[in-house]
C-alpha cells in the first residue's frame, strides 16, 4: 500500500471519530485504528509497480521507475519476497531477472525498489566465511560487516595505475622460474576438463605470498565447492581467505553477481593497502550467464550465441584488477577451452586482454606431469620487467631445449630420429627426464621463488655447457641473444 493510501486511512479515522461522538469516547478503537495504519509498510508512489508476465526466470512489471542494475523486491504470498534485478526495459515495462526460481509469483504482485542495491557490505568480518552471490553465507552464521562499498564501482583511471614492478611467490615451481607473474598482474589459466586446474589454484591459494585470498566459484558443481574449501583451501588457508560460491544450479543473476562481488571484495582489501590474490574459476562460465541474461533482455547474439555486452563486461570486470595506490590485486582467471581449442570467442578476448596466459596440456597431464604447465603456449608479460637480466637468459635456454623435443618428439616417439644427427635434438633427449622433473611438483609441498630461480639456473648452466661446451649462461646481450661466458 502507497503513503497516499497511508494517510487516507488515518484521515478516515480522525474524521470518524470528531462526527461520532460515540465512537470517539471508545479510544480504544480509535487507537486500533491507528495502530492499523501505522503498521502499513510506508512506499513511495514511484518506486512500486505491478508483475504483468513471467517467461521462464525473466519478469516484466509495470509502473515501476528504476535504472538498469536496480534490485527490487518481489512480494509472493506464503514465501519470502524474490529479489530480481533490472536487465533491460521494453517501452515502459521493466524487464528483470530473478536470484532464484520464481515459484509463488502471482500476477499483479507488487514490486518496490531496493535501496542501496549498488553497495555490497564488507570488513574484516569476512575472512574466512563462504558467501553466496547475494552476499549471505553458506553456513548460516551472520557476518557483521562494517563498511559498504561500490558493487560494481567506476573505471579507473590508467594514469593513476601503478607499474607492475615485484614479482610475486606463487609457490609454484614452474610458475615461479619460467612464467613470472607480478603483483598487480592478470593473468588467464587456460585449460580443459580434468587436467589439474582445480589442484593448481588450490596450490596457488595456499602457497602464495599474497595477504588476503579472494576465491570466486563460478558454475561449479556443489561438490567441488565444499572439496576446495576443504581440501584445497584447508582450516589454515581459509583464515586469511573469503570465498564467493555460486554453483552450477543458481540463477544467471546470481553467477554474475558473484564475480561482480568477488572482484569487490578484492578492492576494498587493496584500498587498505593489501597485497590482494584474486582467483577467479571461471571467466568462461561468467560468459556464459551473462549470455543467458542478455539473451532474456532482447540482445542479439553475434558470436557463436554470445551477445555484446559479453564482450564487454569481461574487460570492464578484469579491469579492476591492478595496482593502486599501496595496494594490490594479482588475478587469475581460469577460462575452459572445450576439446583444448584455444581459438573460442571467450579464449581469444582473454588472451587479448590479460597480462599473460599459462596453458595447461592433456598430453602433459597424461605423462603423469603436474601441474601440466606447457611451457611452450604460455607467457608471462611482466616477466621482462620484473626479472634479472641473467633470469631471463636462463629461462630462454631452458624454454628453446624444451620446445626443441616438443616440435621432434613424433619423430623420437617413432624412431625415425638418429641419434648424432642433430647435436640439439640429442641433448634434449638426454634432459627430458630432468626437465619434467623440474616442472613437476607434489601438490602439498610449496616451493620458494629465490629457490626455483637458482635451480633454473644450475639446469640452464649444465645445458650450455653441454651444448656451447665449459662455460654458463649469465645474462642477455642486449639484443635478445644470450651470450656464454666461459668458466
Amino acid at each position: 500500500m502507497t503513503e497516499l493510501s497511508r494517510l487516507h486511512i488515518a484521515c478516515k479515522v480522525t474524521a470518524m471519530t470528531t462526527e461520532c461522538p460515540t465512537l470517539n469516547h471508545h479510544s480504544h478503537i480509535k487507537k486500533r485504528f491507528v495502530r492499523l495504519a501505522d503498521a502499513i509498510p510506508s512506499k513511495r508512489a514511484e518506486a512500486s509497480g505491478k508483475l504483468v508476465k513471467v517467461t521462464g526466470e525473466t519478469l516484466e512489471v509495470s509502473g515501476l521507475r528504476a535504472g538498469i542494475g536496480a534490485r527490487c523486491s518481489i512480494e509472493r504470498k506464503g514465501k519470502s519476497p524474490l529479489n530480481a534485478e533490472v536487465i533491460g526495459f521494453d517501452g515502459d515495462r521493466l524487464v528483470l531477472a530473478c536470484e532464484e526460481l520464481v515459484g509463488g509469483v502471482s500476477p499483479g504482485a507488487f514490486v518496490t525498489v531496493v535501496e542501496g542495491s549498488n553497495q555490497i557490505e564488507v570488513g574484516d568480518a569476512l575472512l574466512g566465511r563462504v558467501l553466496d552471490g547475494a552476499g549471505k553465507p553458506f553456513n548460516g552464521k551472520p557476518v557483521f560487516p562494517v563498511e559498504a562499498y561500490p558493487l560494481r564501482g567506476s573505471p579507473l583511471n590508467p594514469l593513476d595505475r601503478n607499474a607492475i614492478g615485484q614479482p610475486m611467490d606463487t609457490g609454484v615451481r614452474a610458475i615461479n622460474s619460467l612464467l613470472t607473474l607480478g603483483r598487480g598482474q592478470r593473468v588467464g589459466l587456460f585449460a580443459g576438463s580434468g587436467v589439474g586446474k582445480s589442484t593448481l589454484l588450490g596450490m596457488i591459494t595456499r602457497f602464495s605470498t599474497a595477504d588476503v585470498v579472494v576465491v570466486c566459484l563460478v558454475g561449479e558443481r556443489g561438490r567441488e565447492v565444499k572439496e576446495f574449501v576443504e581440501e584445497s583451501l584447508g582450516e589454515e588457508g581459509l583464515k586469511r581467505a573469503v570465498v564467493v560460491a555460486t554453483p552450477a544450479d543458481t540463477s544467471p543473476l546470481l553467477r554474475v553477481s558473484g564475480c561482480w562481488r568477488a572482484t569487490a571484495i578484492a578492492e576494498y582489501y587493496r584500498s587498505r593497502g593489501l597485497n590482494v590474490l584474486l582467483l577467479m574459476d571461471s571467466l568462461t562460465r561468467f560468459a556464459q550467464a551473462q549470455r543467458e541474461l542478455s539473451l532474456s533482455a532482447g540482445e542479439p547474439p553475434v558470436s557463436k550465441g554470445y551477445t555484446p555486452s559479453v564482450f564487454s563486461s569481461i574487460p570492464n570486470l578484469i579491469e579492476r584488477a591492478g595496482i593502486l595506490g599501496g595496494g594490490s590485486i594479482t588475478a587469475i582467471y581460469t577460462v575452459l577451452v572445450e576439446g583444448d581449442d584455444l581459438q573460442d570467442p571467450i579464449s581469444d578476448l582473454a588472451r587479448a586482454s590479460l597480462d599473460g596466459h599459462i596453458v595447461l596440456s592433456r598430453d602433459i597431464a597424461d605423462q603423469g606431469i603436474y601441474p601440466a604447465i606447457d611451457v611452450e603456449k604460455s607467457i608471462s608479460r611482466s616477466m621482462l620487467n620484473i626479472t634479472e637480466k641473467e633470469h631471463q637468459a636462463t629461462t630462454k635456454i631452458f624454454r628453446n631445449l624444451y620446445v626443441t623435443y616438443e616440435q621432434n618428439k613424433d619423430l623420437i616417439s617413432l624412431g625415425a630420429y638418429r641419434p648424432g644427427t642433430d647435436k640439439k635434438i640429442d641433448l634434449a633427449i638426454s634432459f627430458k627426464q630432468r626437465m619434467s622433473d623440474f616442472l613437476s611438483q607434489p601438490f602439498d609441498r610449496a616451493s620458494n621463488i629465490d629457490t626455483d630461480i637458482a635451480a633454473l639456473k644450475e639446469l640452464s648452466d649444465e645445458i650450455s655447457s653441454e651444448l656451447y661446451g665449459s662455460g654458463n649462461i649469465t645474462t642477455d646481450s642486449g639484443d635478445g641473444k644470450s651470450f656464454v661466458k666461459e668458466g
